[in-house]
């Protein structure tokens, strides 16, 4: 089922597209990452989509028209740092909320032991960390079990600590068969915790897919040796290698699954060159990141 599906979403701020153009589509059961630099839109399209910001043209459509005004009862946010009343406990915060939602049965002990804090549960929620402030925002998000749940840069000002915290939770929640989208500019918590992406720059949409169809085949090697210009001239004209170029004094390749890096090494042998480094890197998420922004 399509939970989300965007066409040509576009809002202006003055001379300024916050989205430009933005179409999407979101599957059920998926945890979509929408990456991008900061000021990119990703806050803009969460909130048009939401129904807090208006869009100045383009539109969106969520389970495919099939819920009509009820829609907002299927969706869960969290946009901001989460405010709750700070002698109140983590218990009686979520019974507001859900005094609030109108939700008779908001299942709170279950949804304070999805986020890690049942041990917590009697403590007042100015005693909370940041990280923990931030899981009790997903738990309220969660009351009325929504299908939907949709977050803004979940772990923005945590420790390390908190962000691990933060992103077992959401995976956790993924698990449940909930469709995640969440917005981040940070690629490590994007690869960890999605399974699709896409993404964004300047209010244009790039690219979406699979992470795995986002980040290619290809294999990152790095090589140096004595003679960087001899080794650079073996290299140069192979049509296994995607991209070649030189960074902090060593010679960096993109090399295709057909090439076994081990010829690399015979290759610079065979030329009488010995090689001083080699280094094989799978790529990542952040230098395809990197690779796509720089193109656009």
């Amino acid at each position: 089922m399509i939970v989300l599906q965007t066409k040509e979403l576009t809002k202006r701020y003055d001379s300024i597209k916050a989205v430009n153009q933005l179409s999407l589509q979101v599957e059920e059961g998926q945890i979509l990452g929408i990456l991008g630099p900061n000021g990119s839109g990703k806050t803009t399209f969460l909130g048009i989509v939401l129904d807090i910001i208006k869009k100045d043209s383009g539109d969106y459509n969520w389970f495919e028209g099939k819920n009509g005004r009820n829609v907002r009862k299927k969706l869960g946010a969290l946009l901001e740092t989460p405010n709750f009343y700070p002698n109140k406990n983590a218990q009686d915060n979520l019974k507001i909320i859900a005094h609030i939602k109108k939700v008779k049965n908001p299942r709170i002990n279950e949804l304070l032991e999805i986020t890690n804090l049942a041990h917590r549960k009697k403590s007042p929620f100015r005693d909370y960390s940041l990280g923990m402030k931030q899981r009790l925002g997903i738990a309220g998000a969660m009351i009325g079990n929504p299908d939907v749940l949709i977050f803004d840069e979940p772990t923005n000002g945590l420790d390390p600590q908190g962000i691990a915290e933060i992103r077992e939770t959401i995976v956790n929640i993924g698990k449940q068969g909930k469709t995640i989208i969440m917005a981040s500019h940070i690629l490590d918590e994007v690869e960890k915790v999605c399974t699709h992406v896409s993404i964004i720059k300047n209010g244009n949409h790039l690219i979406s897919g699979s992470v795995g169809s986002i980040i290619s085949d290809d294999v990152q090697v790095e090589i140096a040796a004595t003679n960087m210009d001899g080794l650079k001239n073996i290299f140069s004209n192979d049509s296994r290698i995607s991209k070649l170029e030189e960074k902090e004094g060593k010679l960096v390749l993109n090399i295709n699954s057909e090439f076994p890096t081990i010829e690399i090494n015979q290759m610079a042998y065979n030329n009488a060159i010995v090689l001083t480094h080699l280094v094989v890197k799978a790529k990542s998420l952040e230098s395809e990141f990197l690779e796509i922004v720089s193109k656009n």
